[in-house]
């Protein structure tokens, strides 16, 4: 996957968890969860974009 991509969909998703912090109206504790969430999701994401867990899968014990 080439890094402009990355790059592209981290800047997309940045901007659309501001906009959804700043302009909808919610409760404090519904926004952290949804952070929380969203973030969990990109981390996950990135790991199996650069082939981590991927990588992981693979280990046999």
């Amino acid at each position: 996957m080439p890094l402009i991509h990355i790059v592209v969909v981290l800047i997309v998703v940045g901007v659309l968890l501001w906009l959804v912090n700043r302009y909808i109206p919610m409760a404090a504790s519904i926004k952290n969860i949804l952070n929380i969430v969203v973030i969990i999701a990109v981390v996950l994401w990135l790991l199996r974009a650069f082939g981590v867990i991927g990588a992981l899968s693979n280990i046999r014990t």
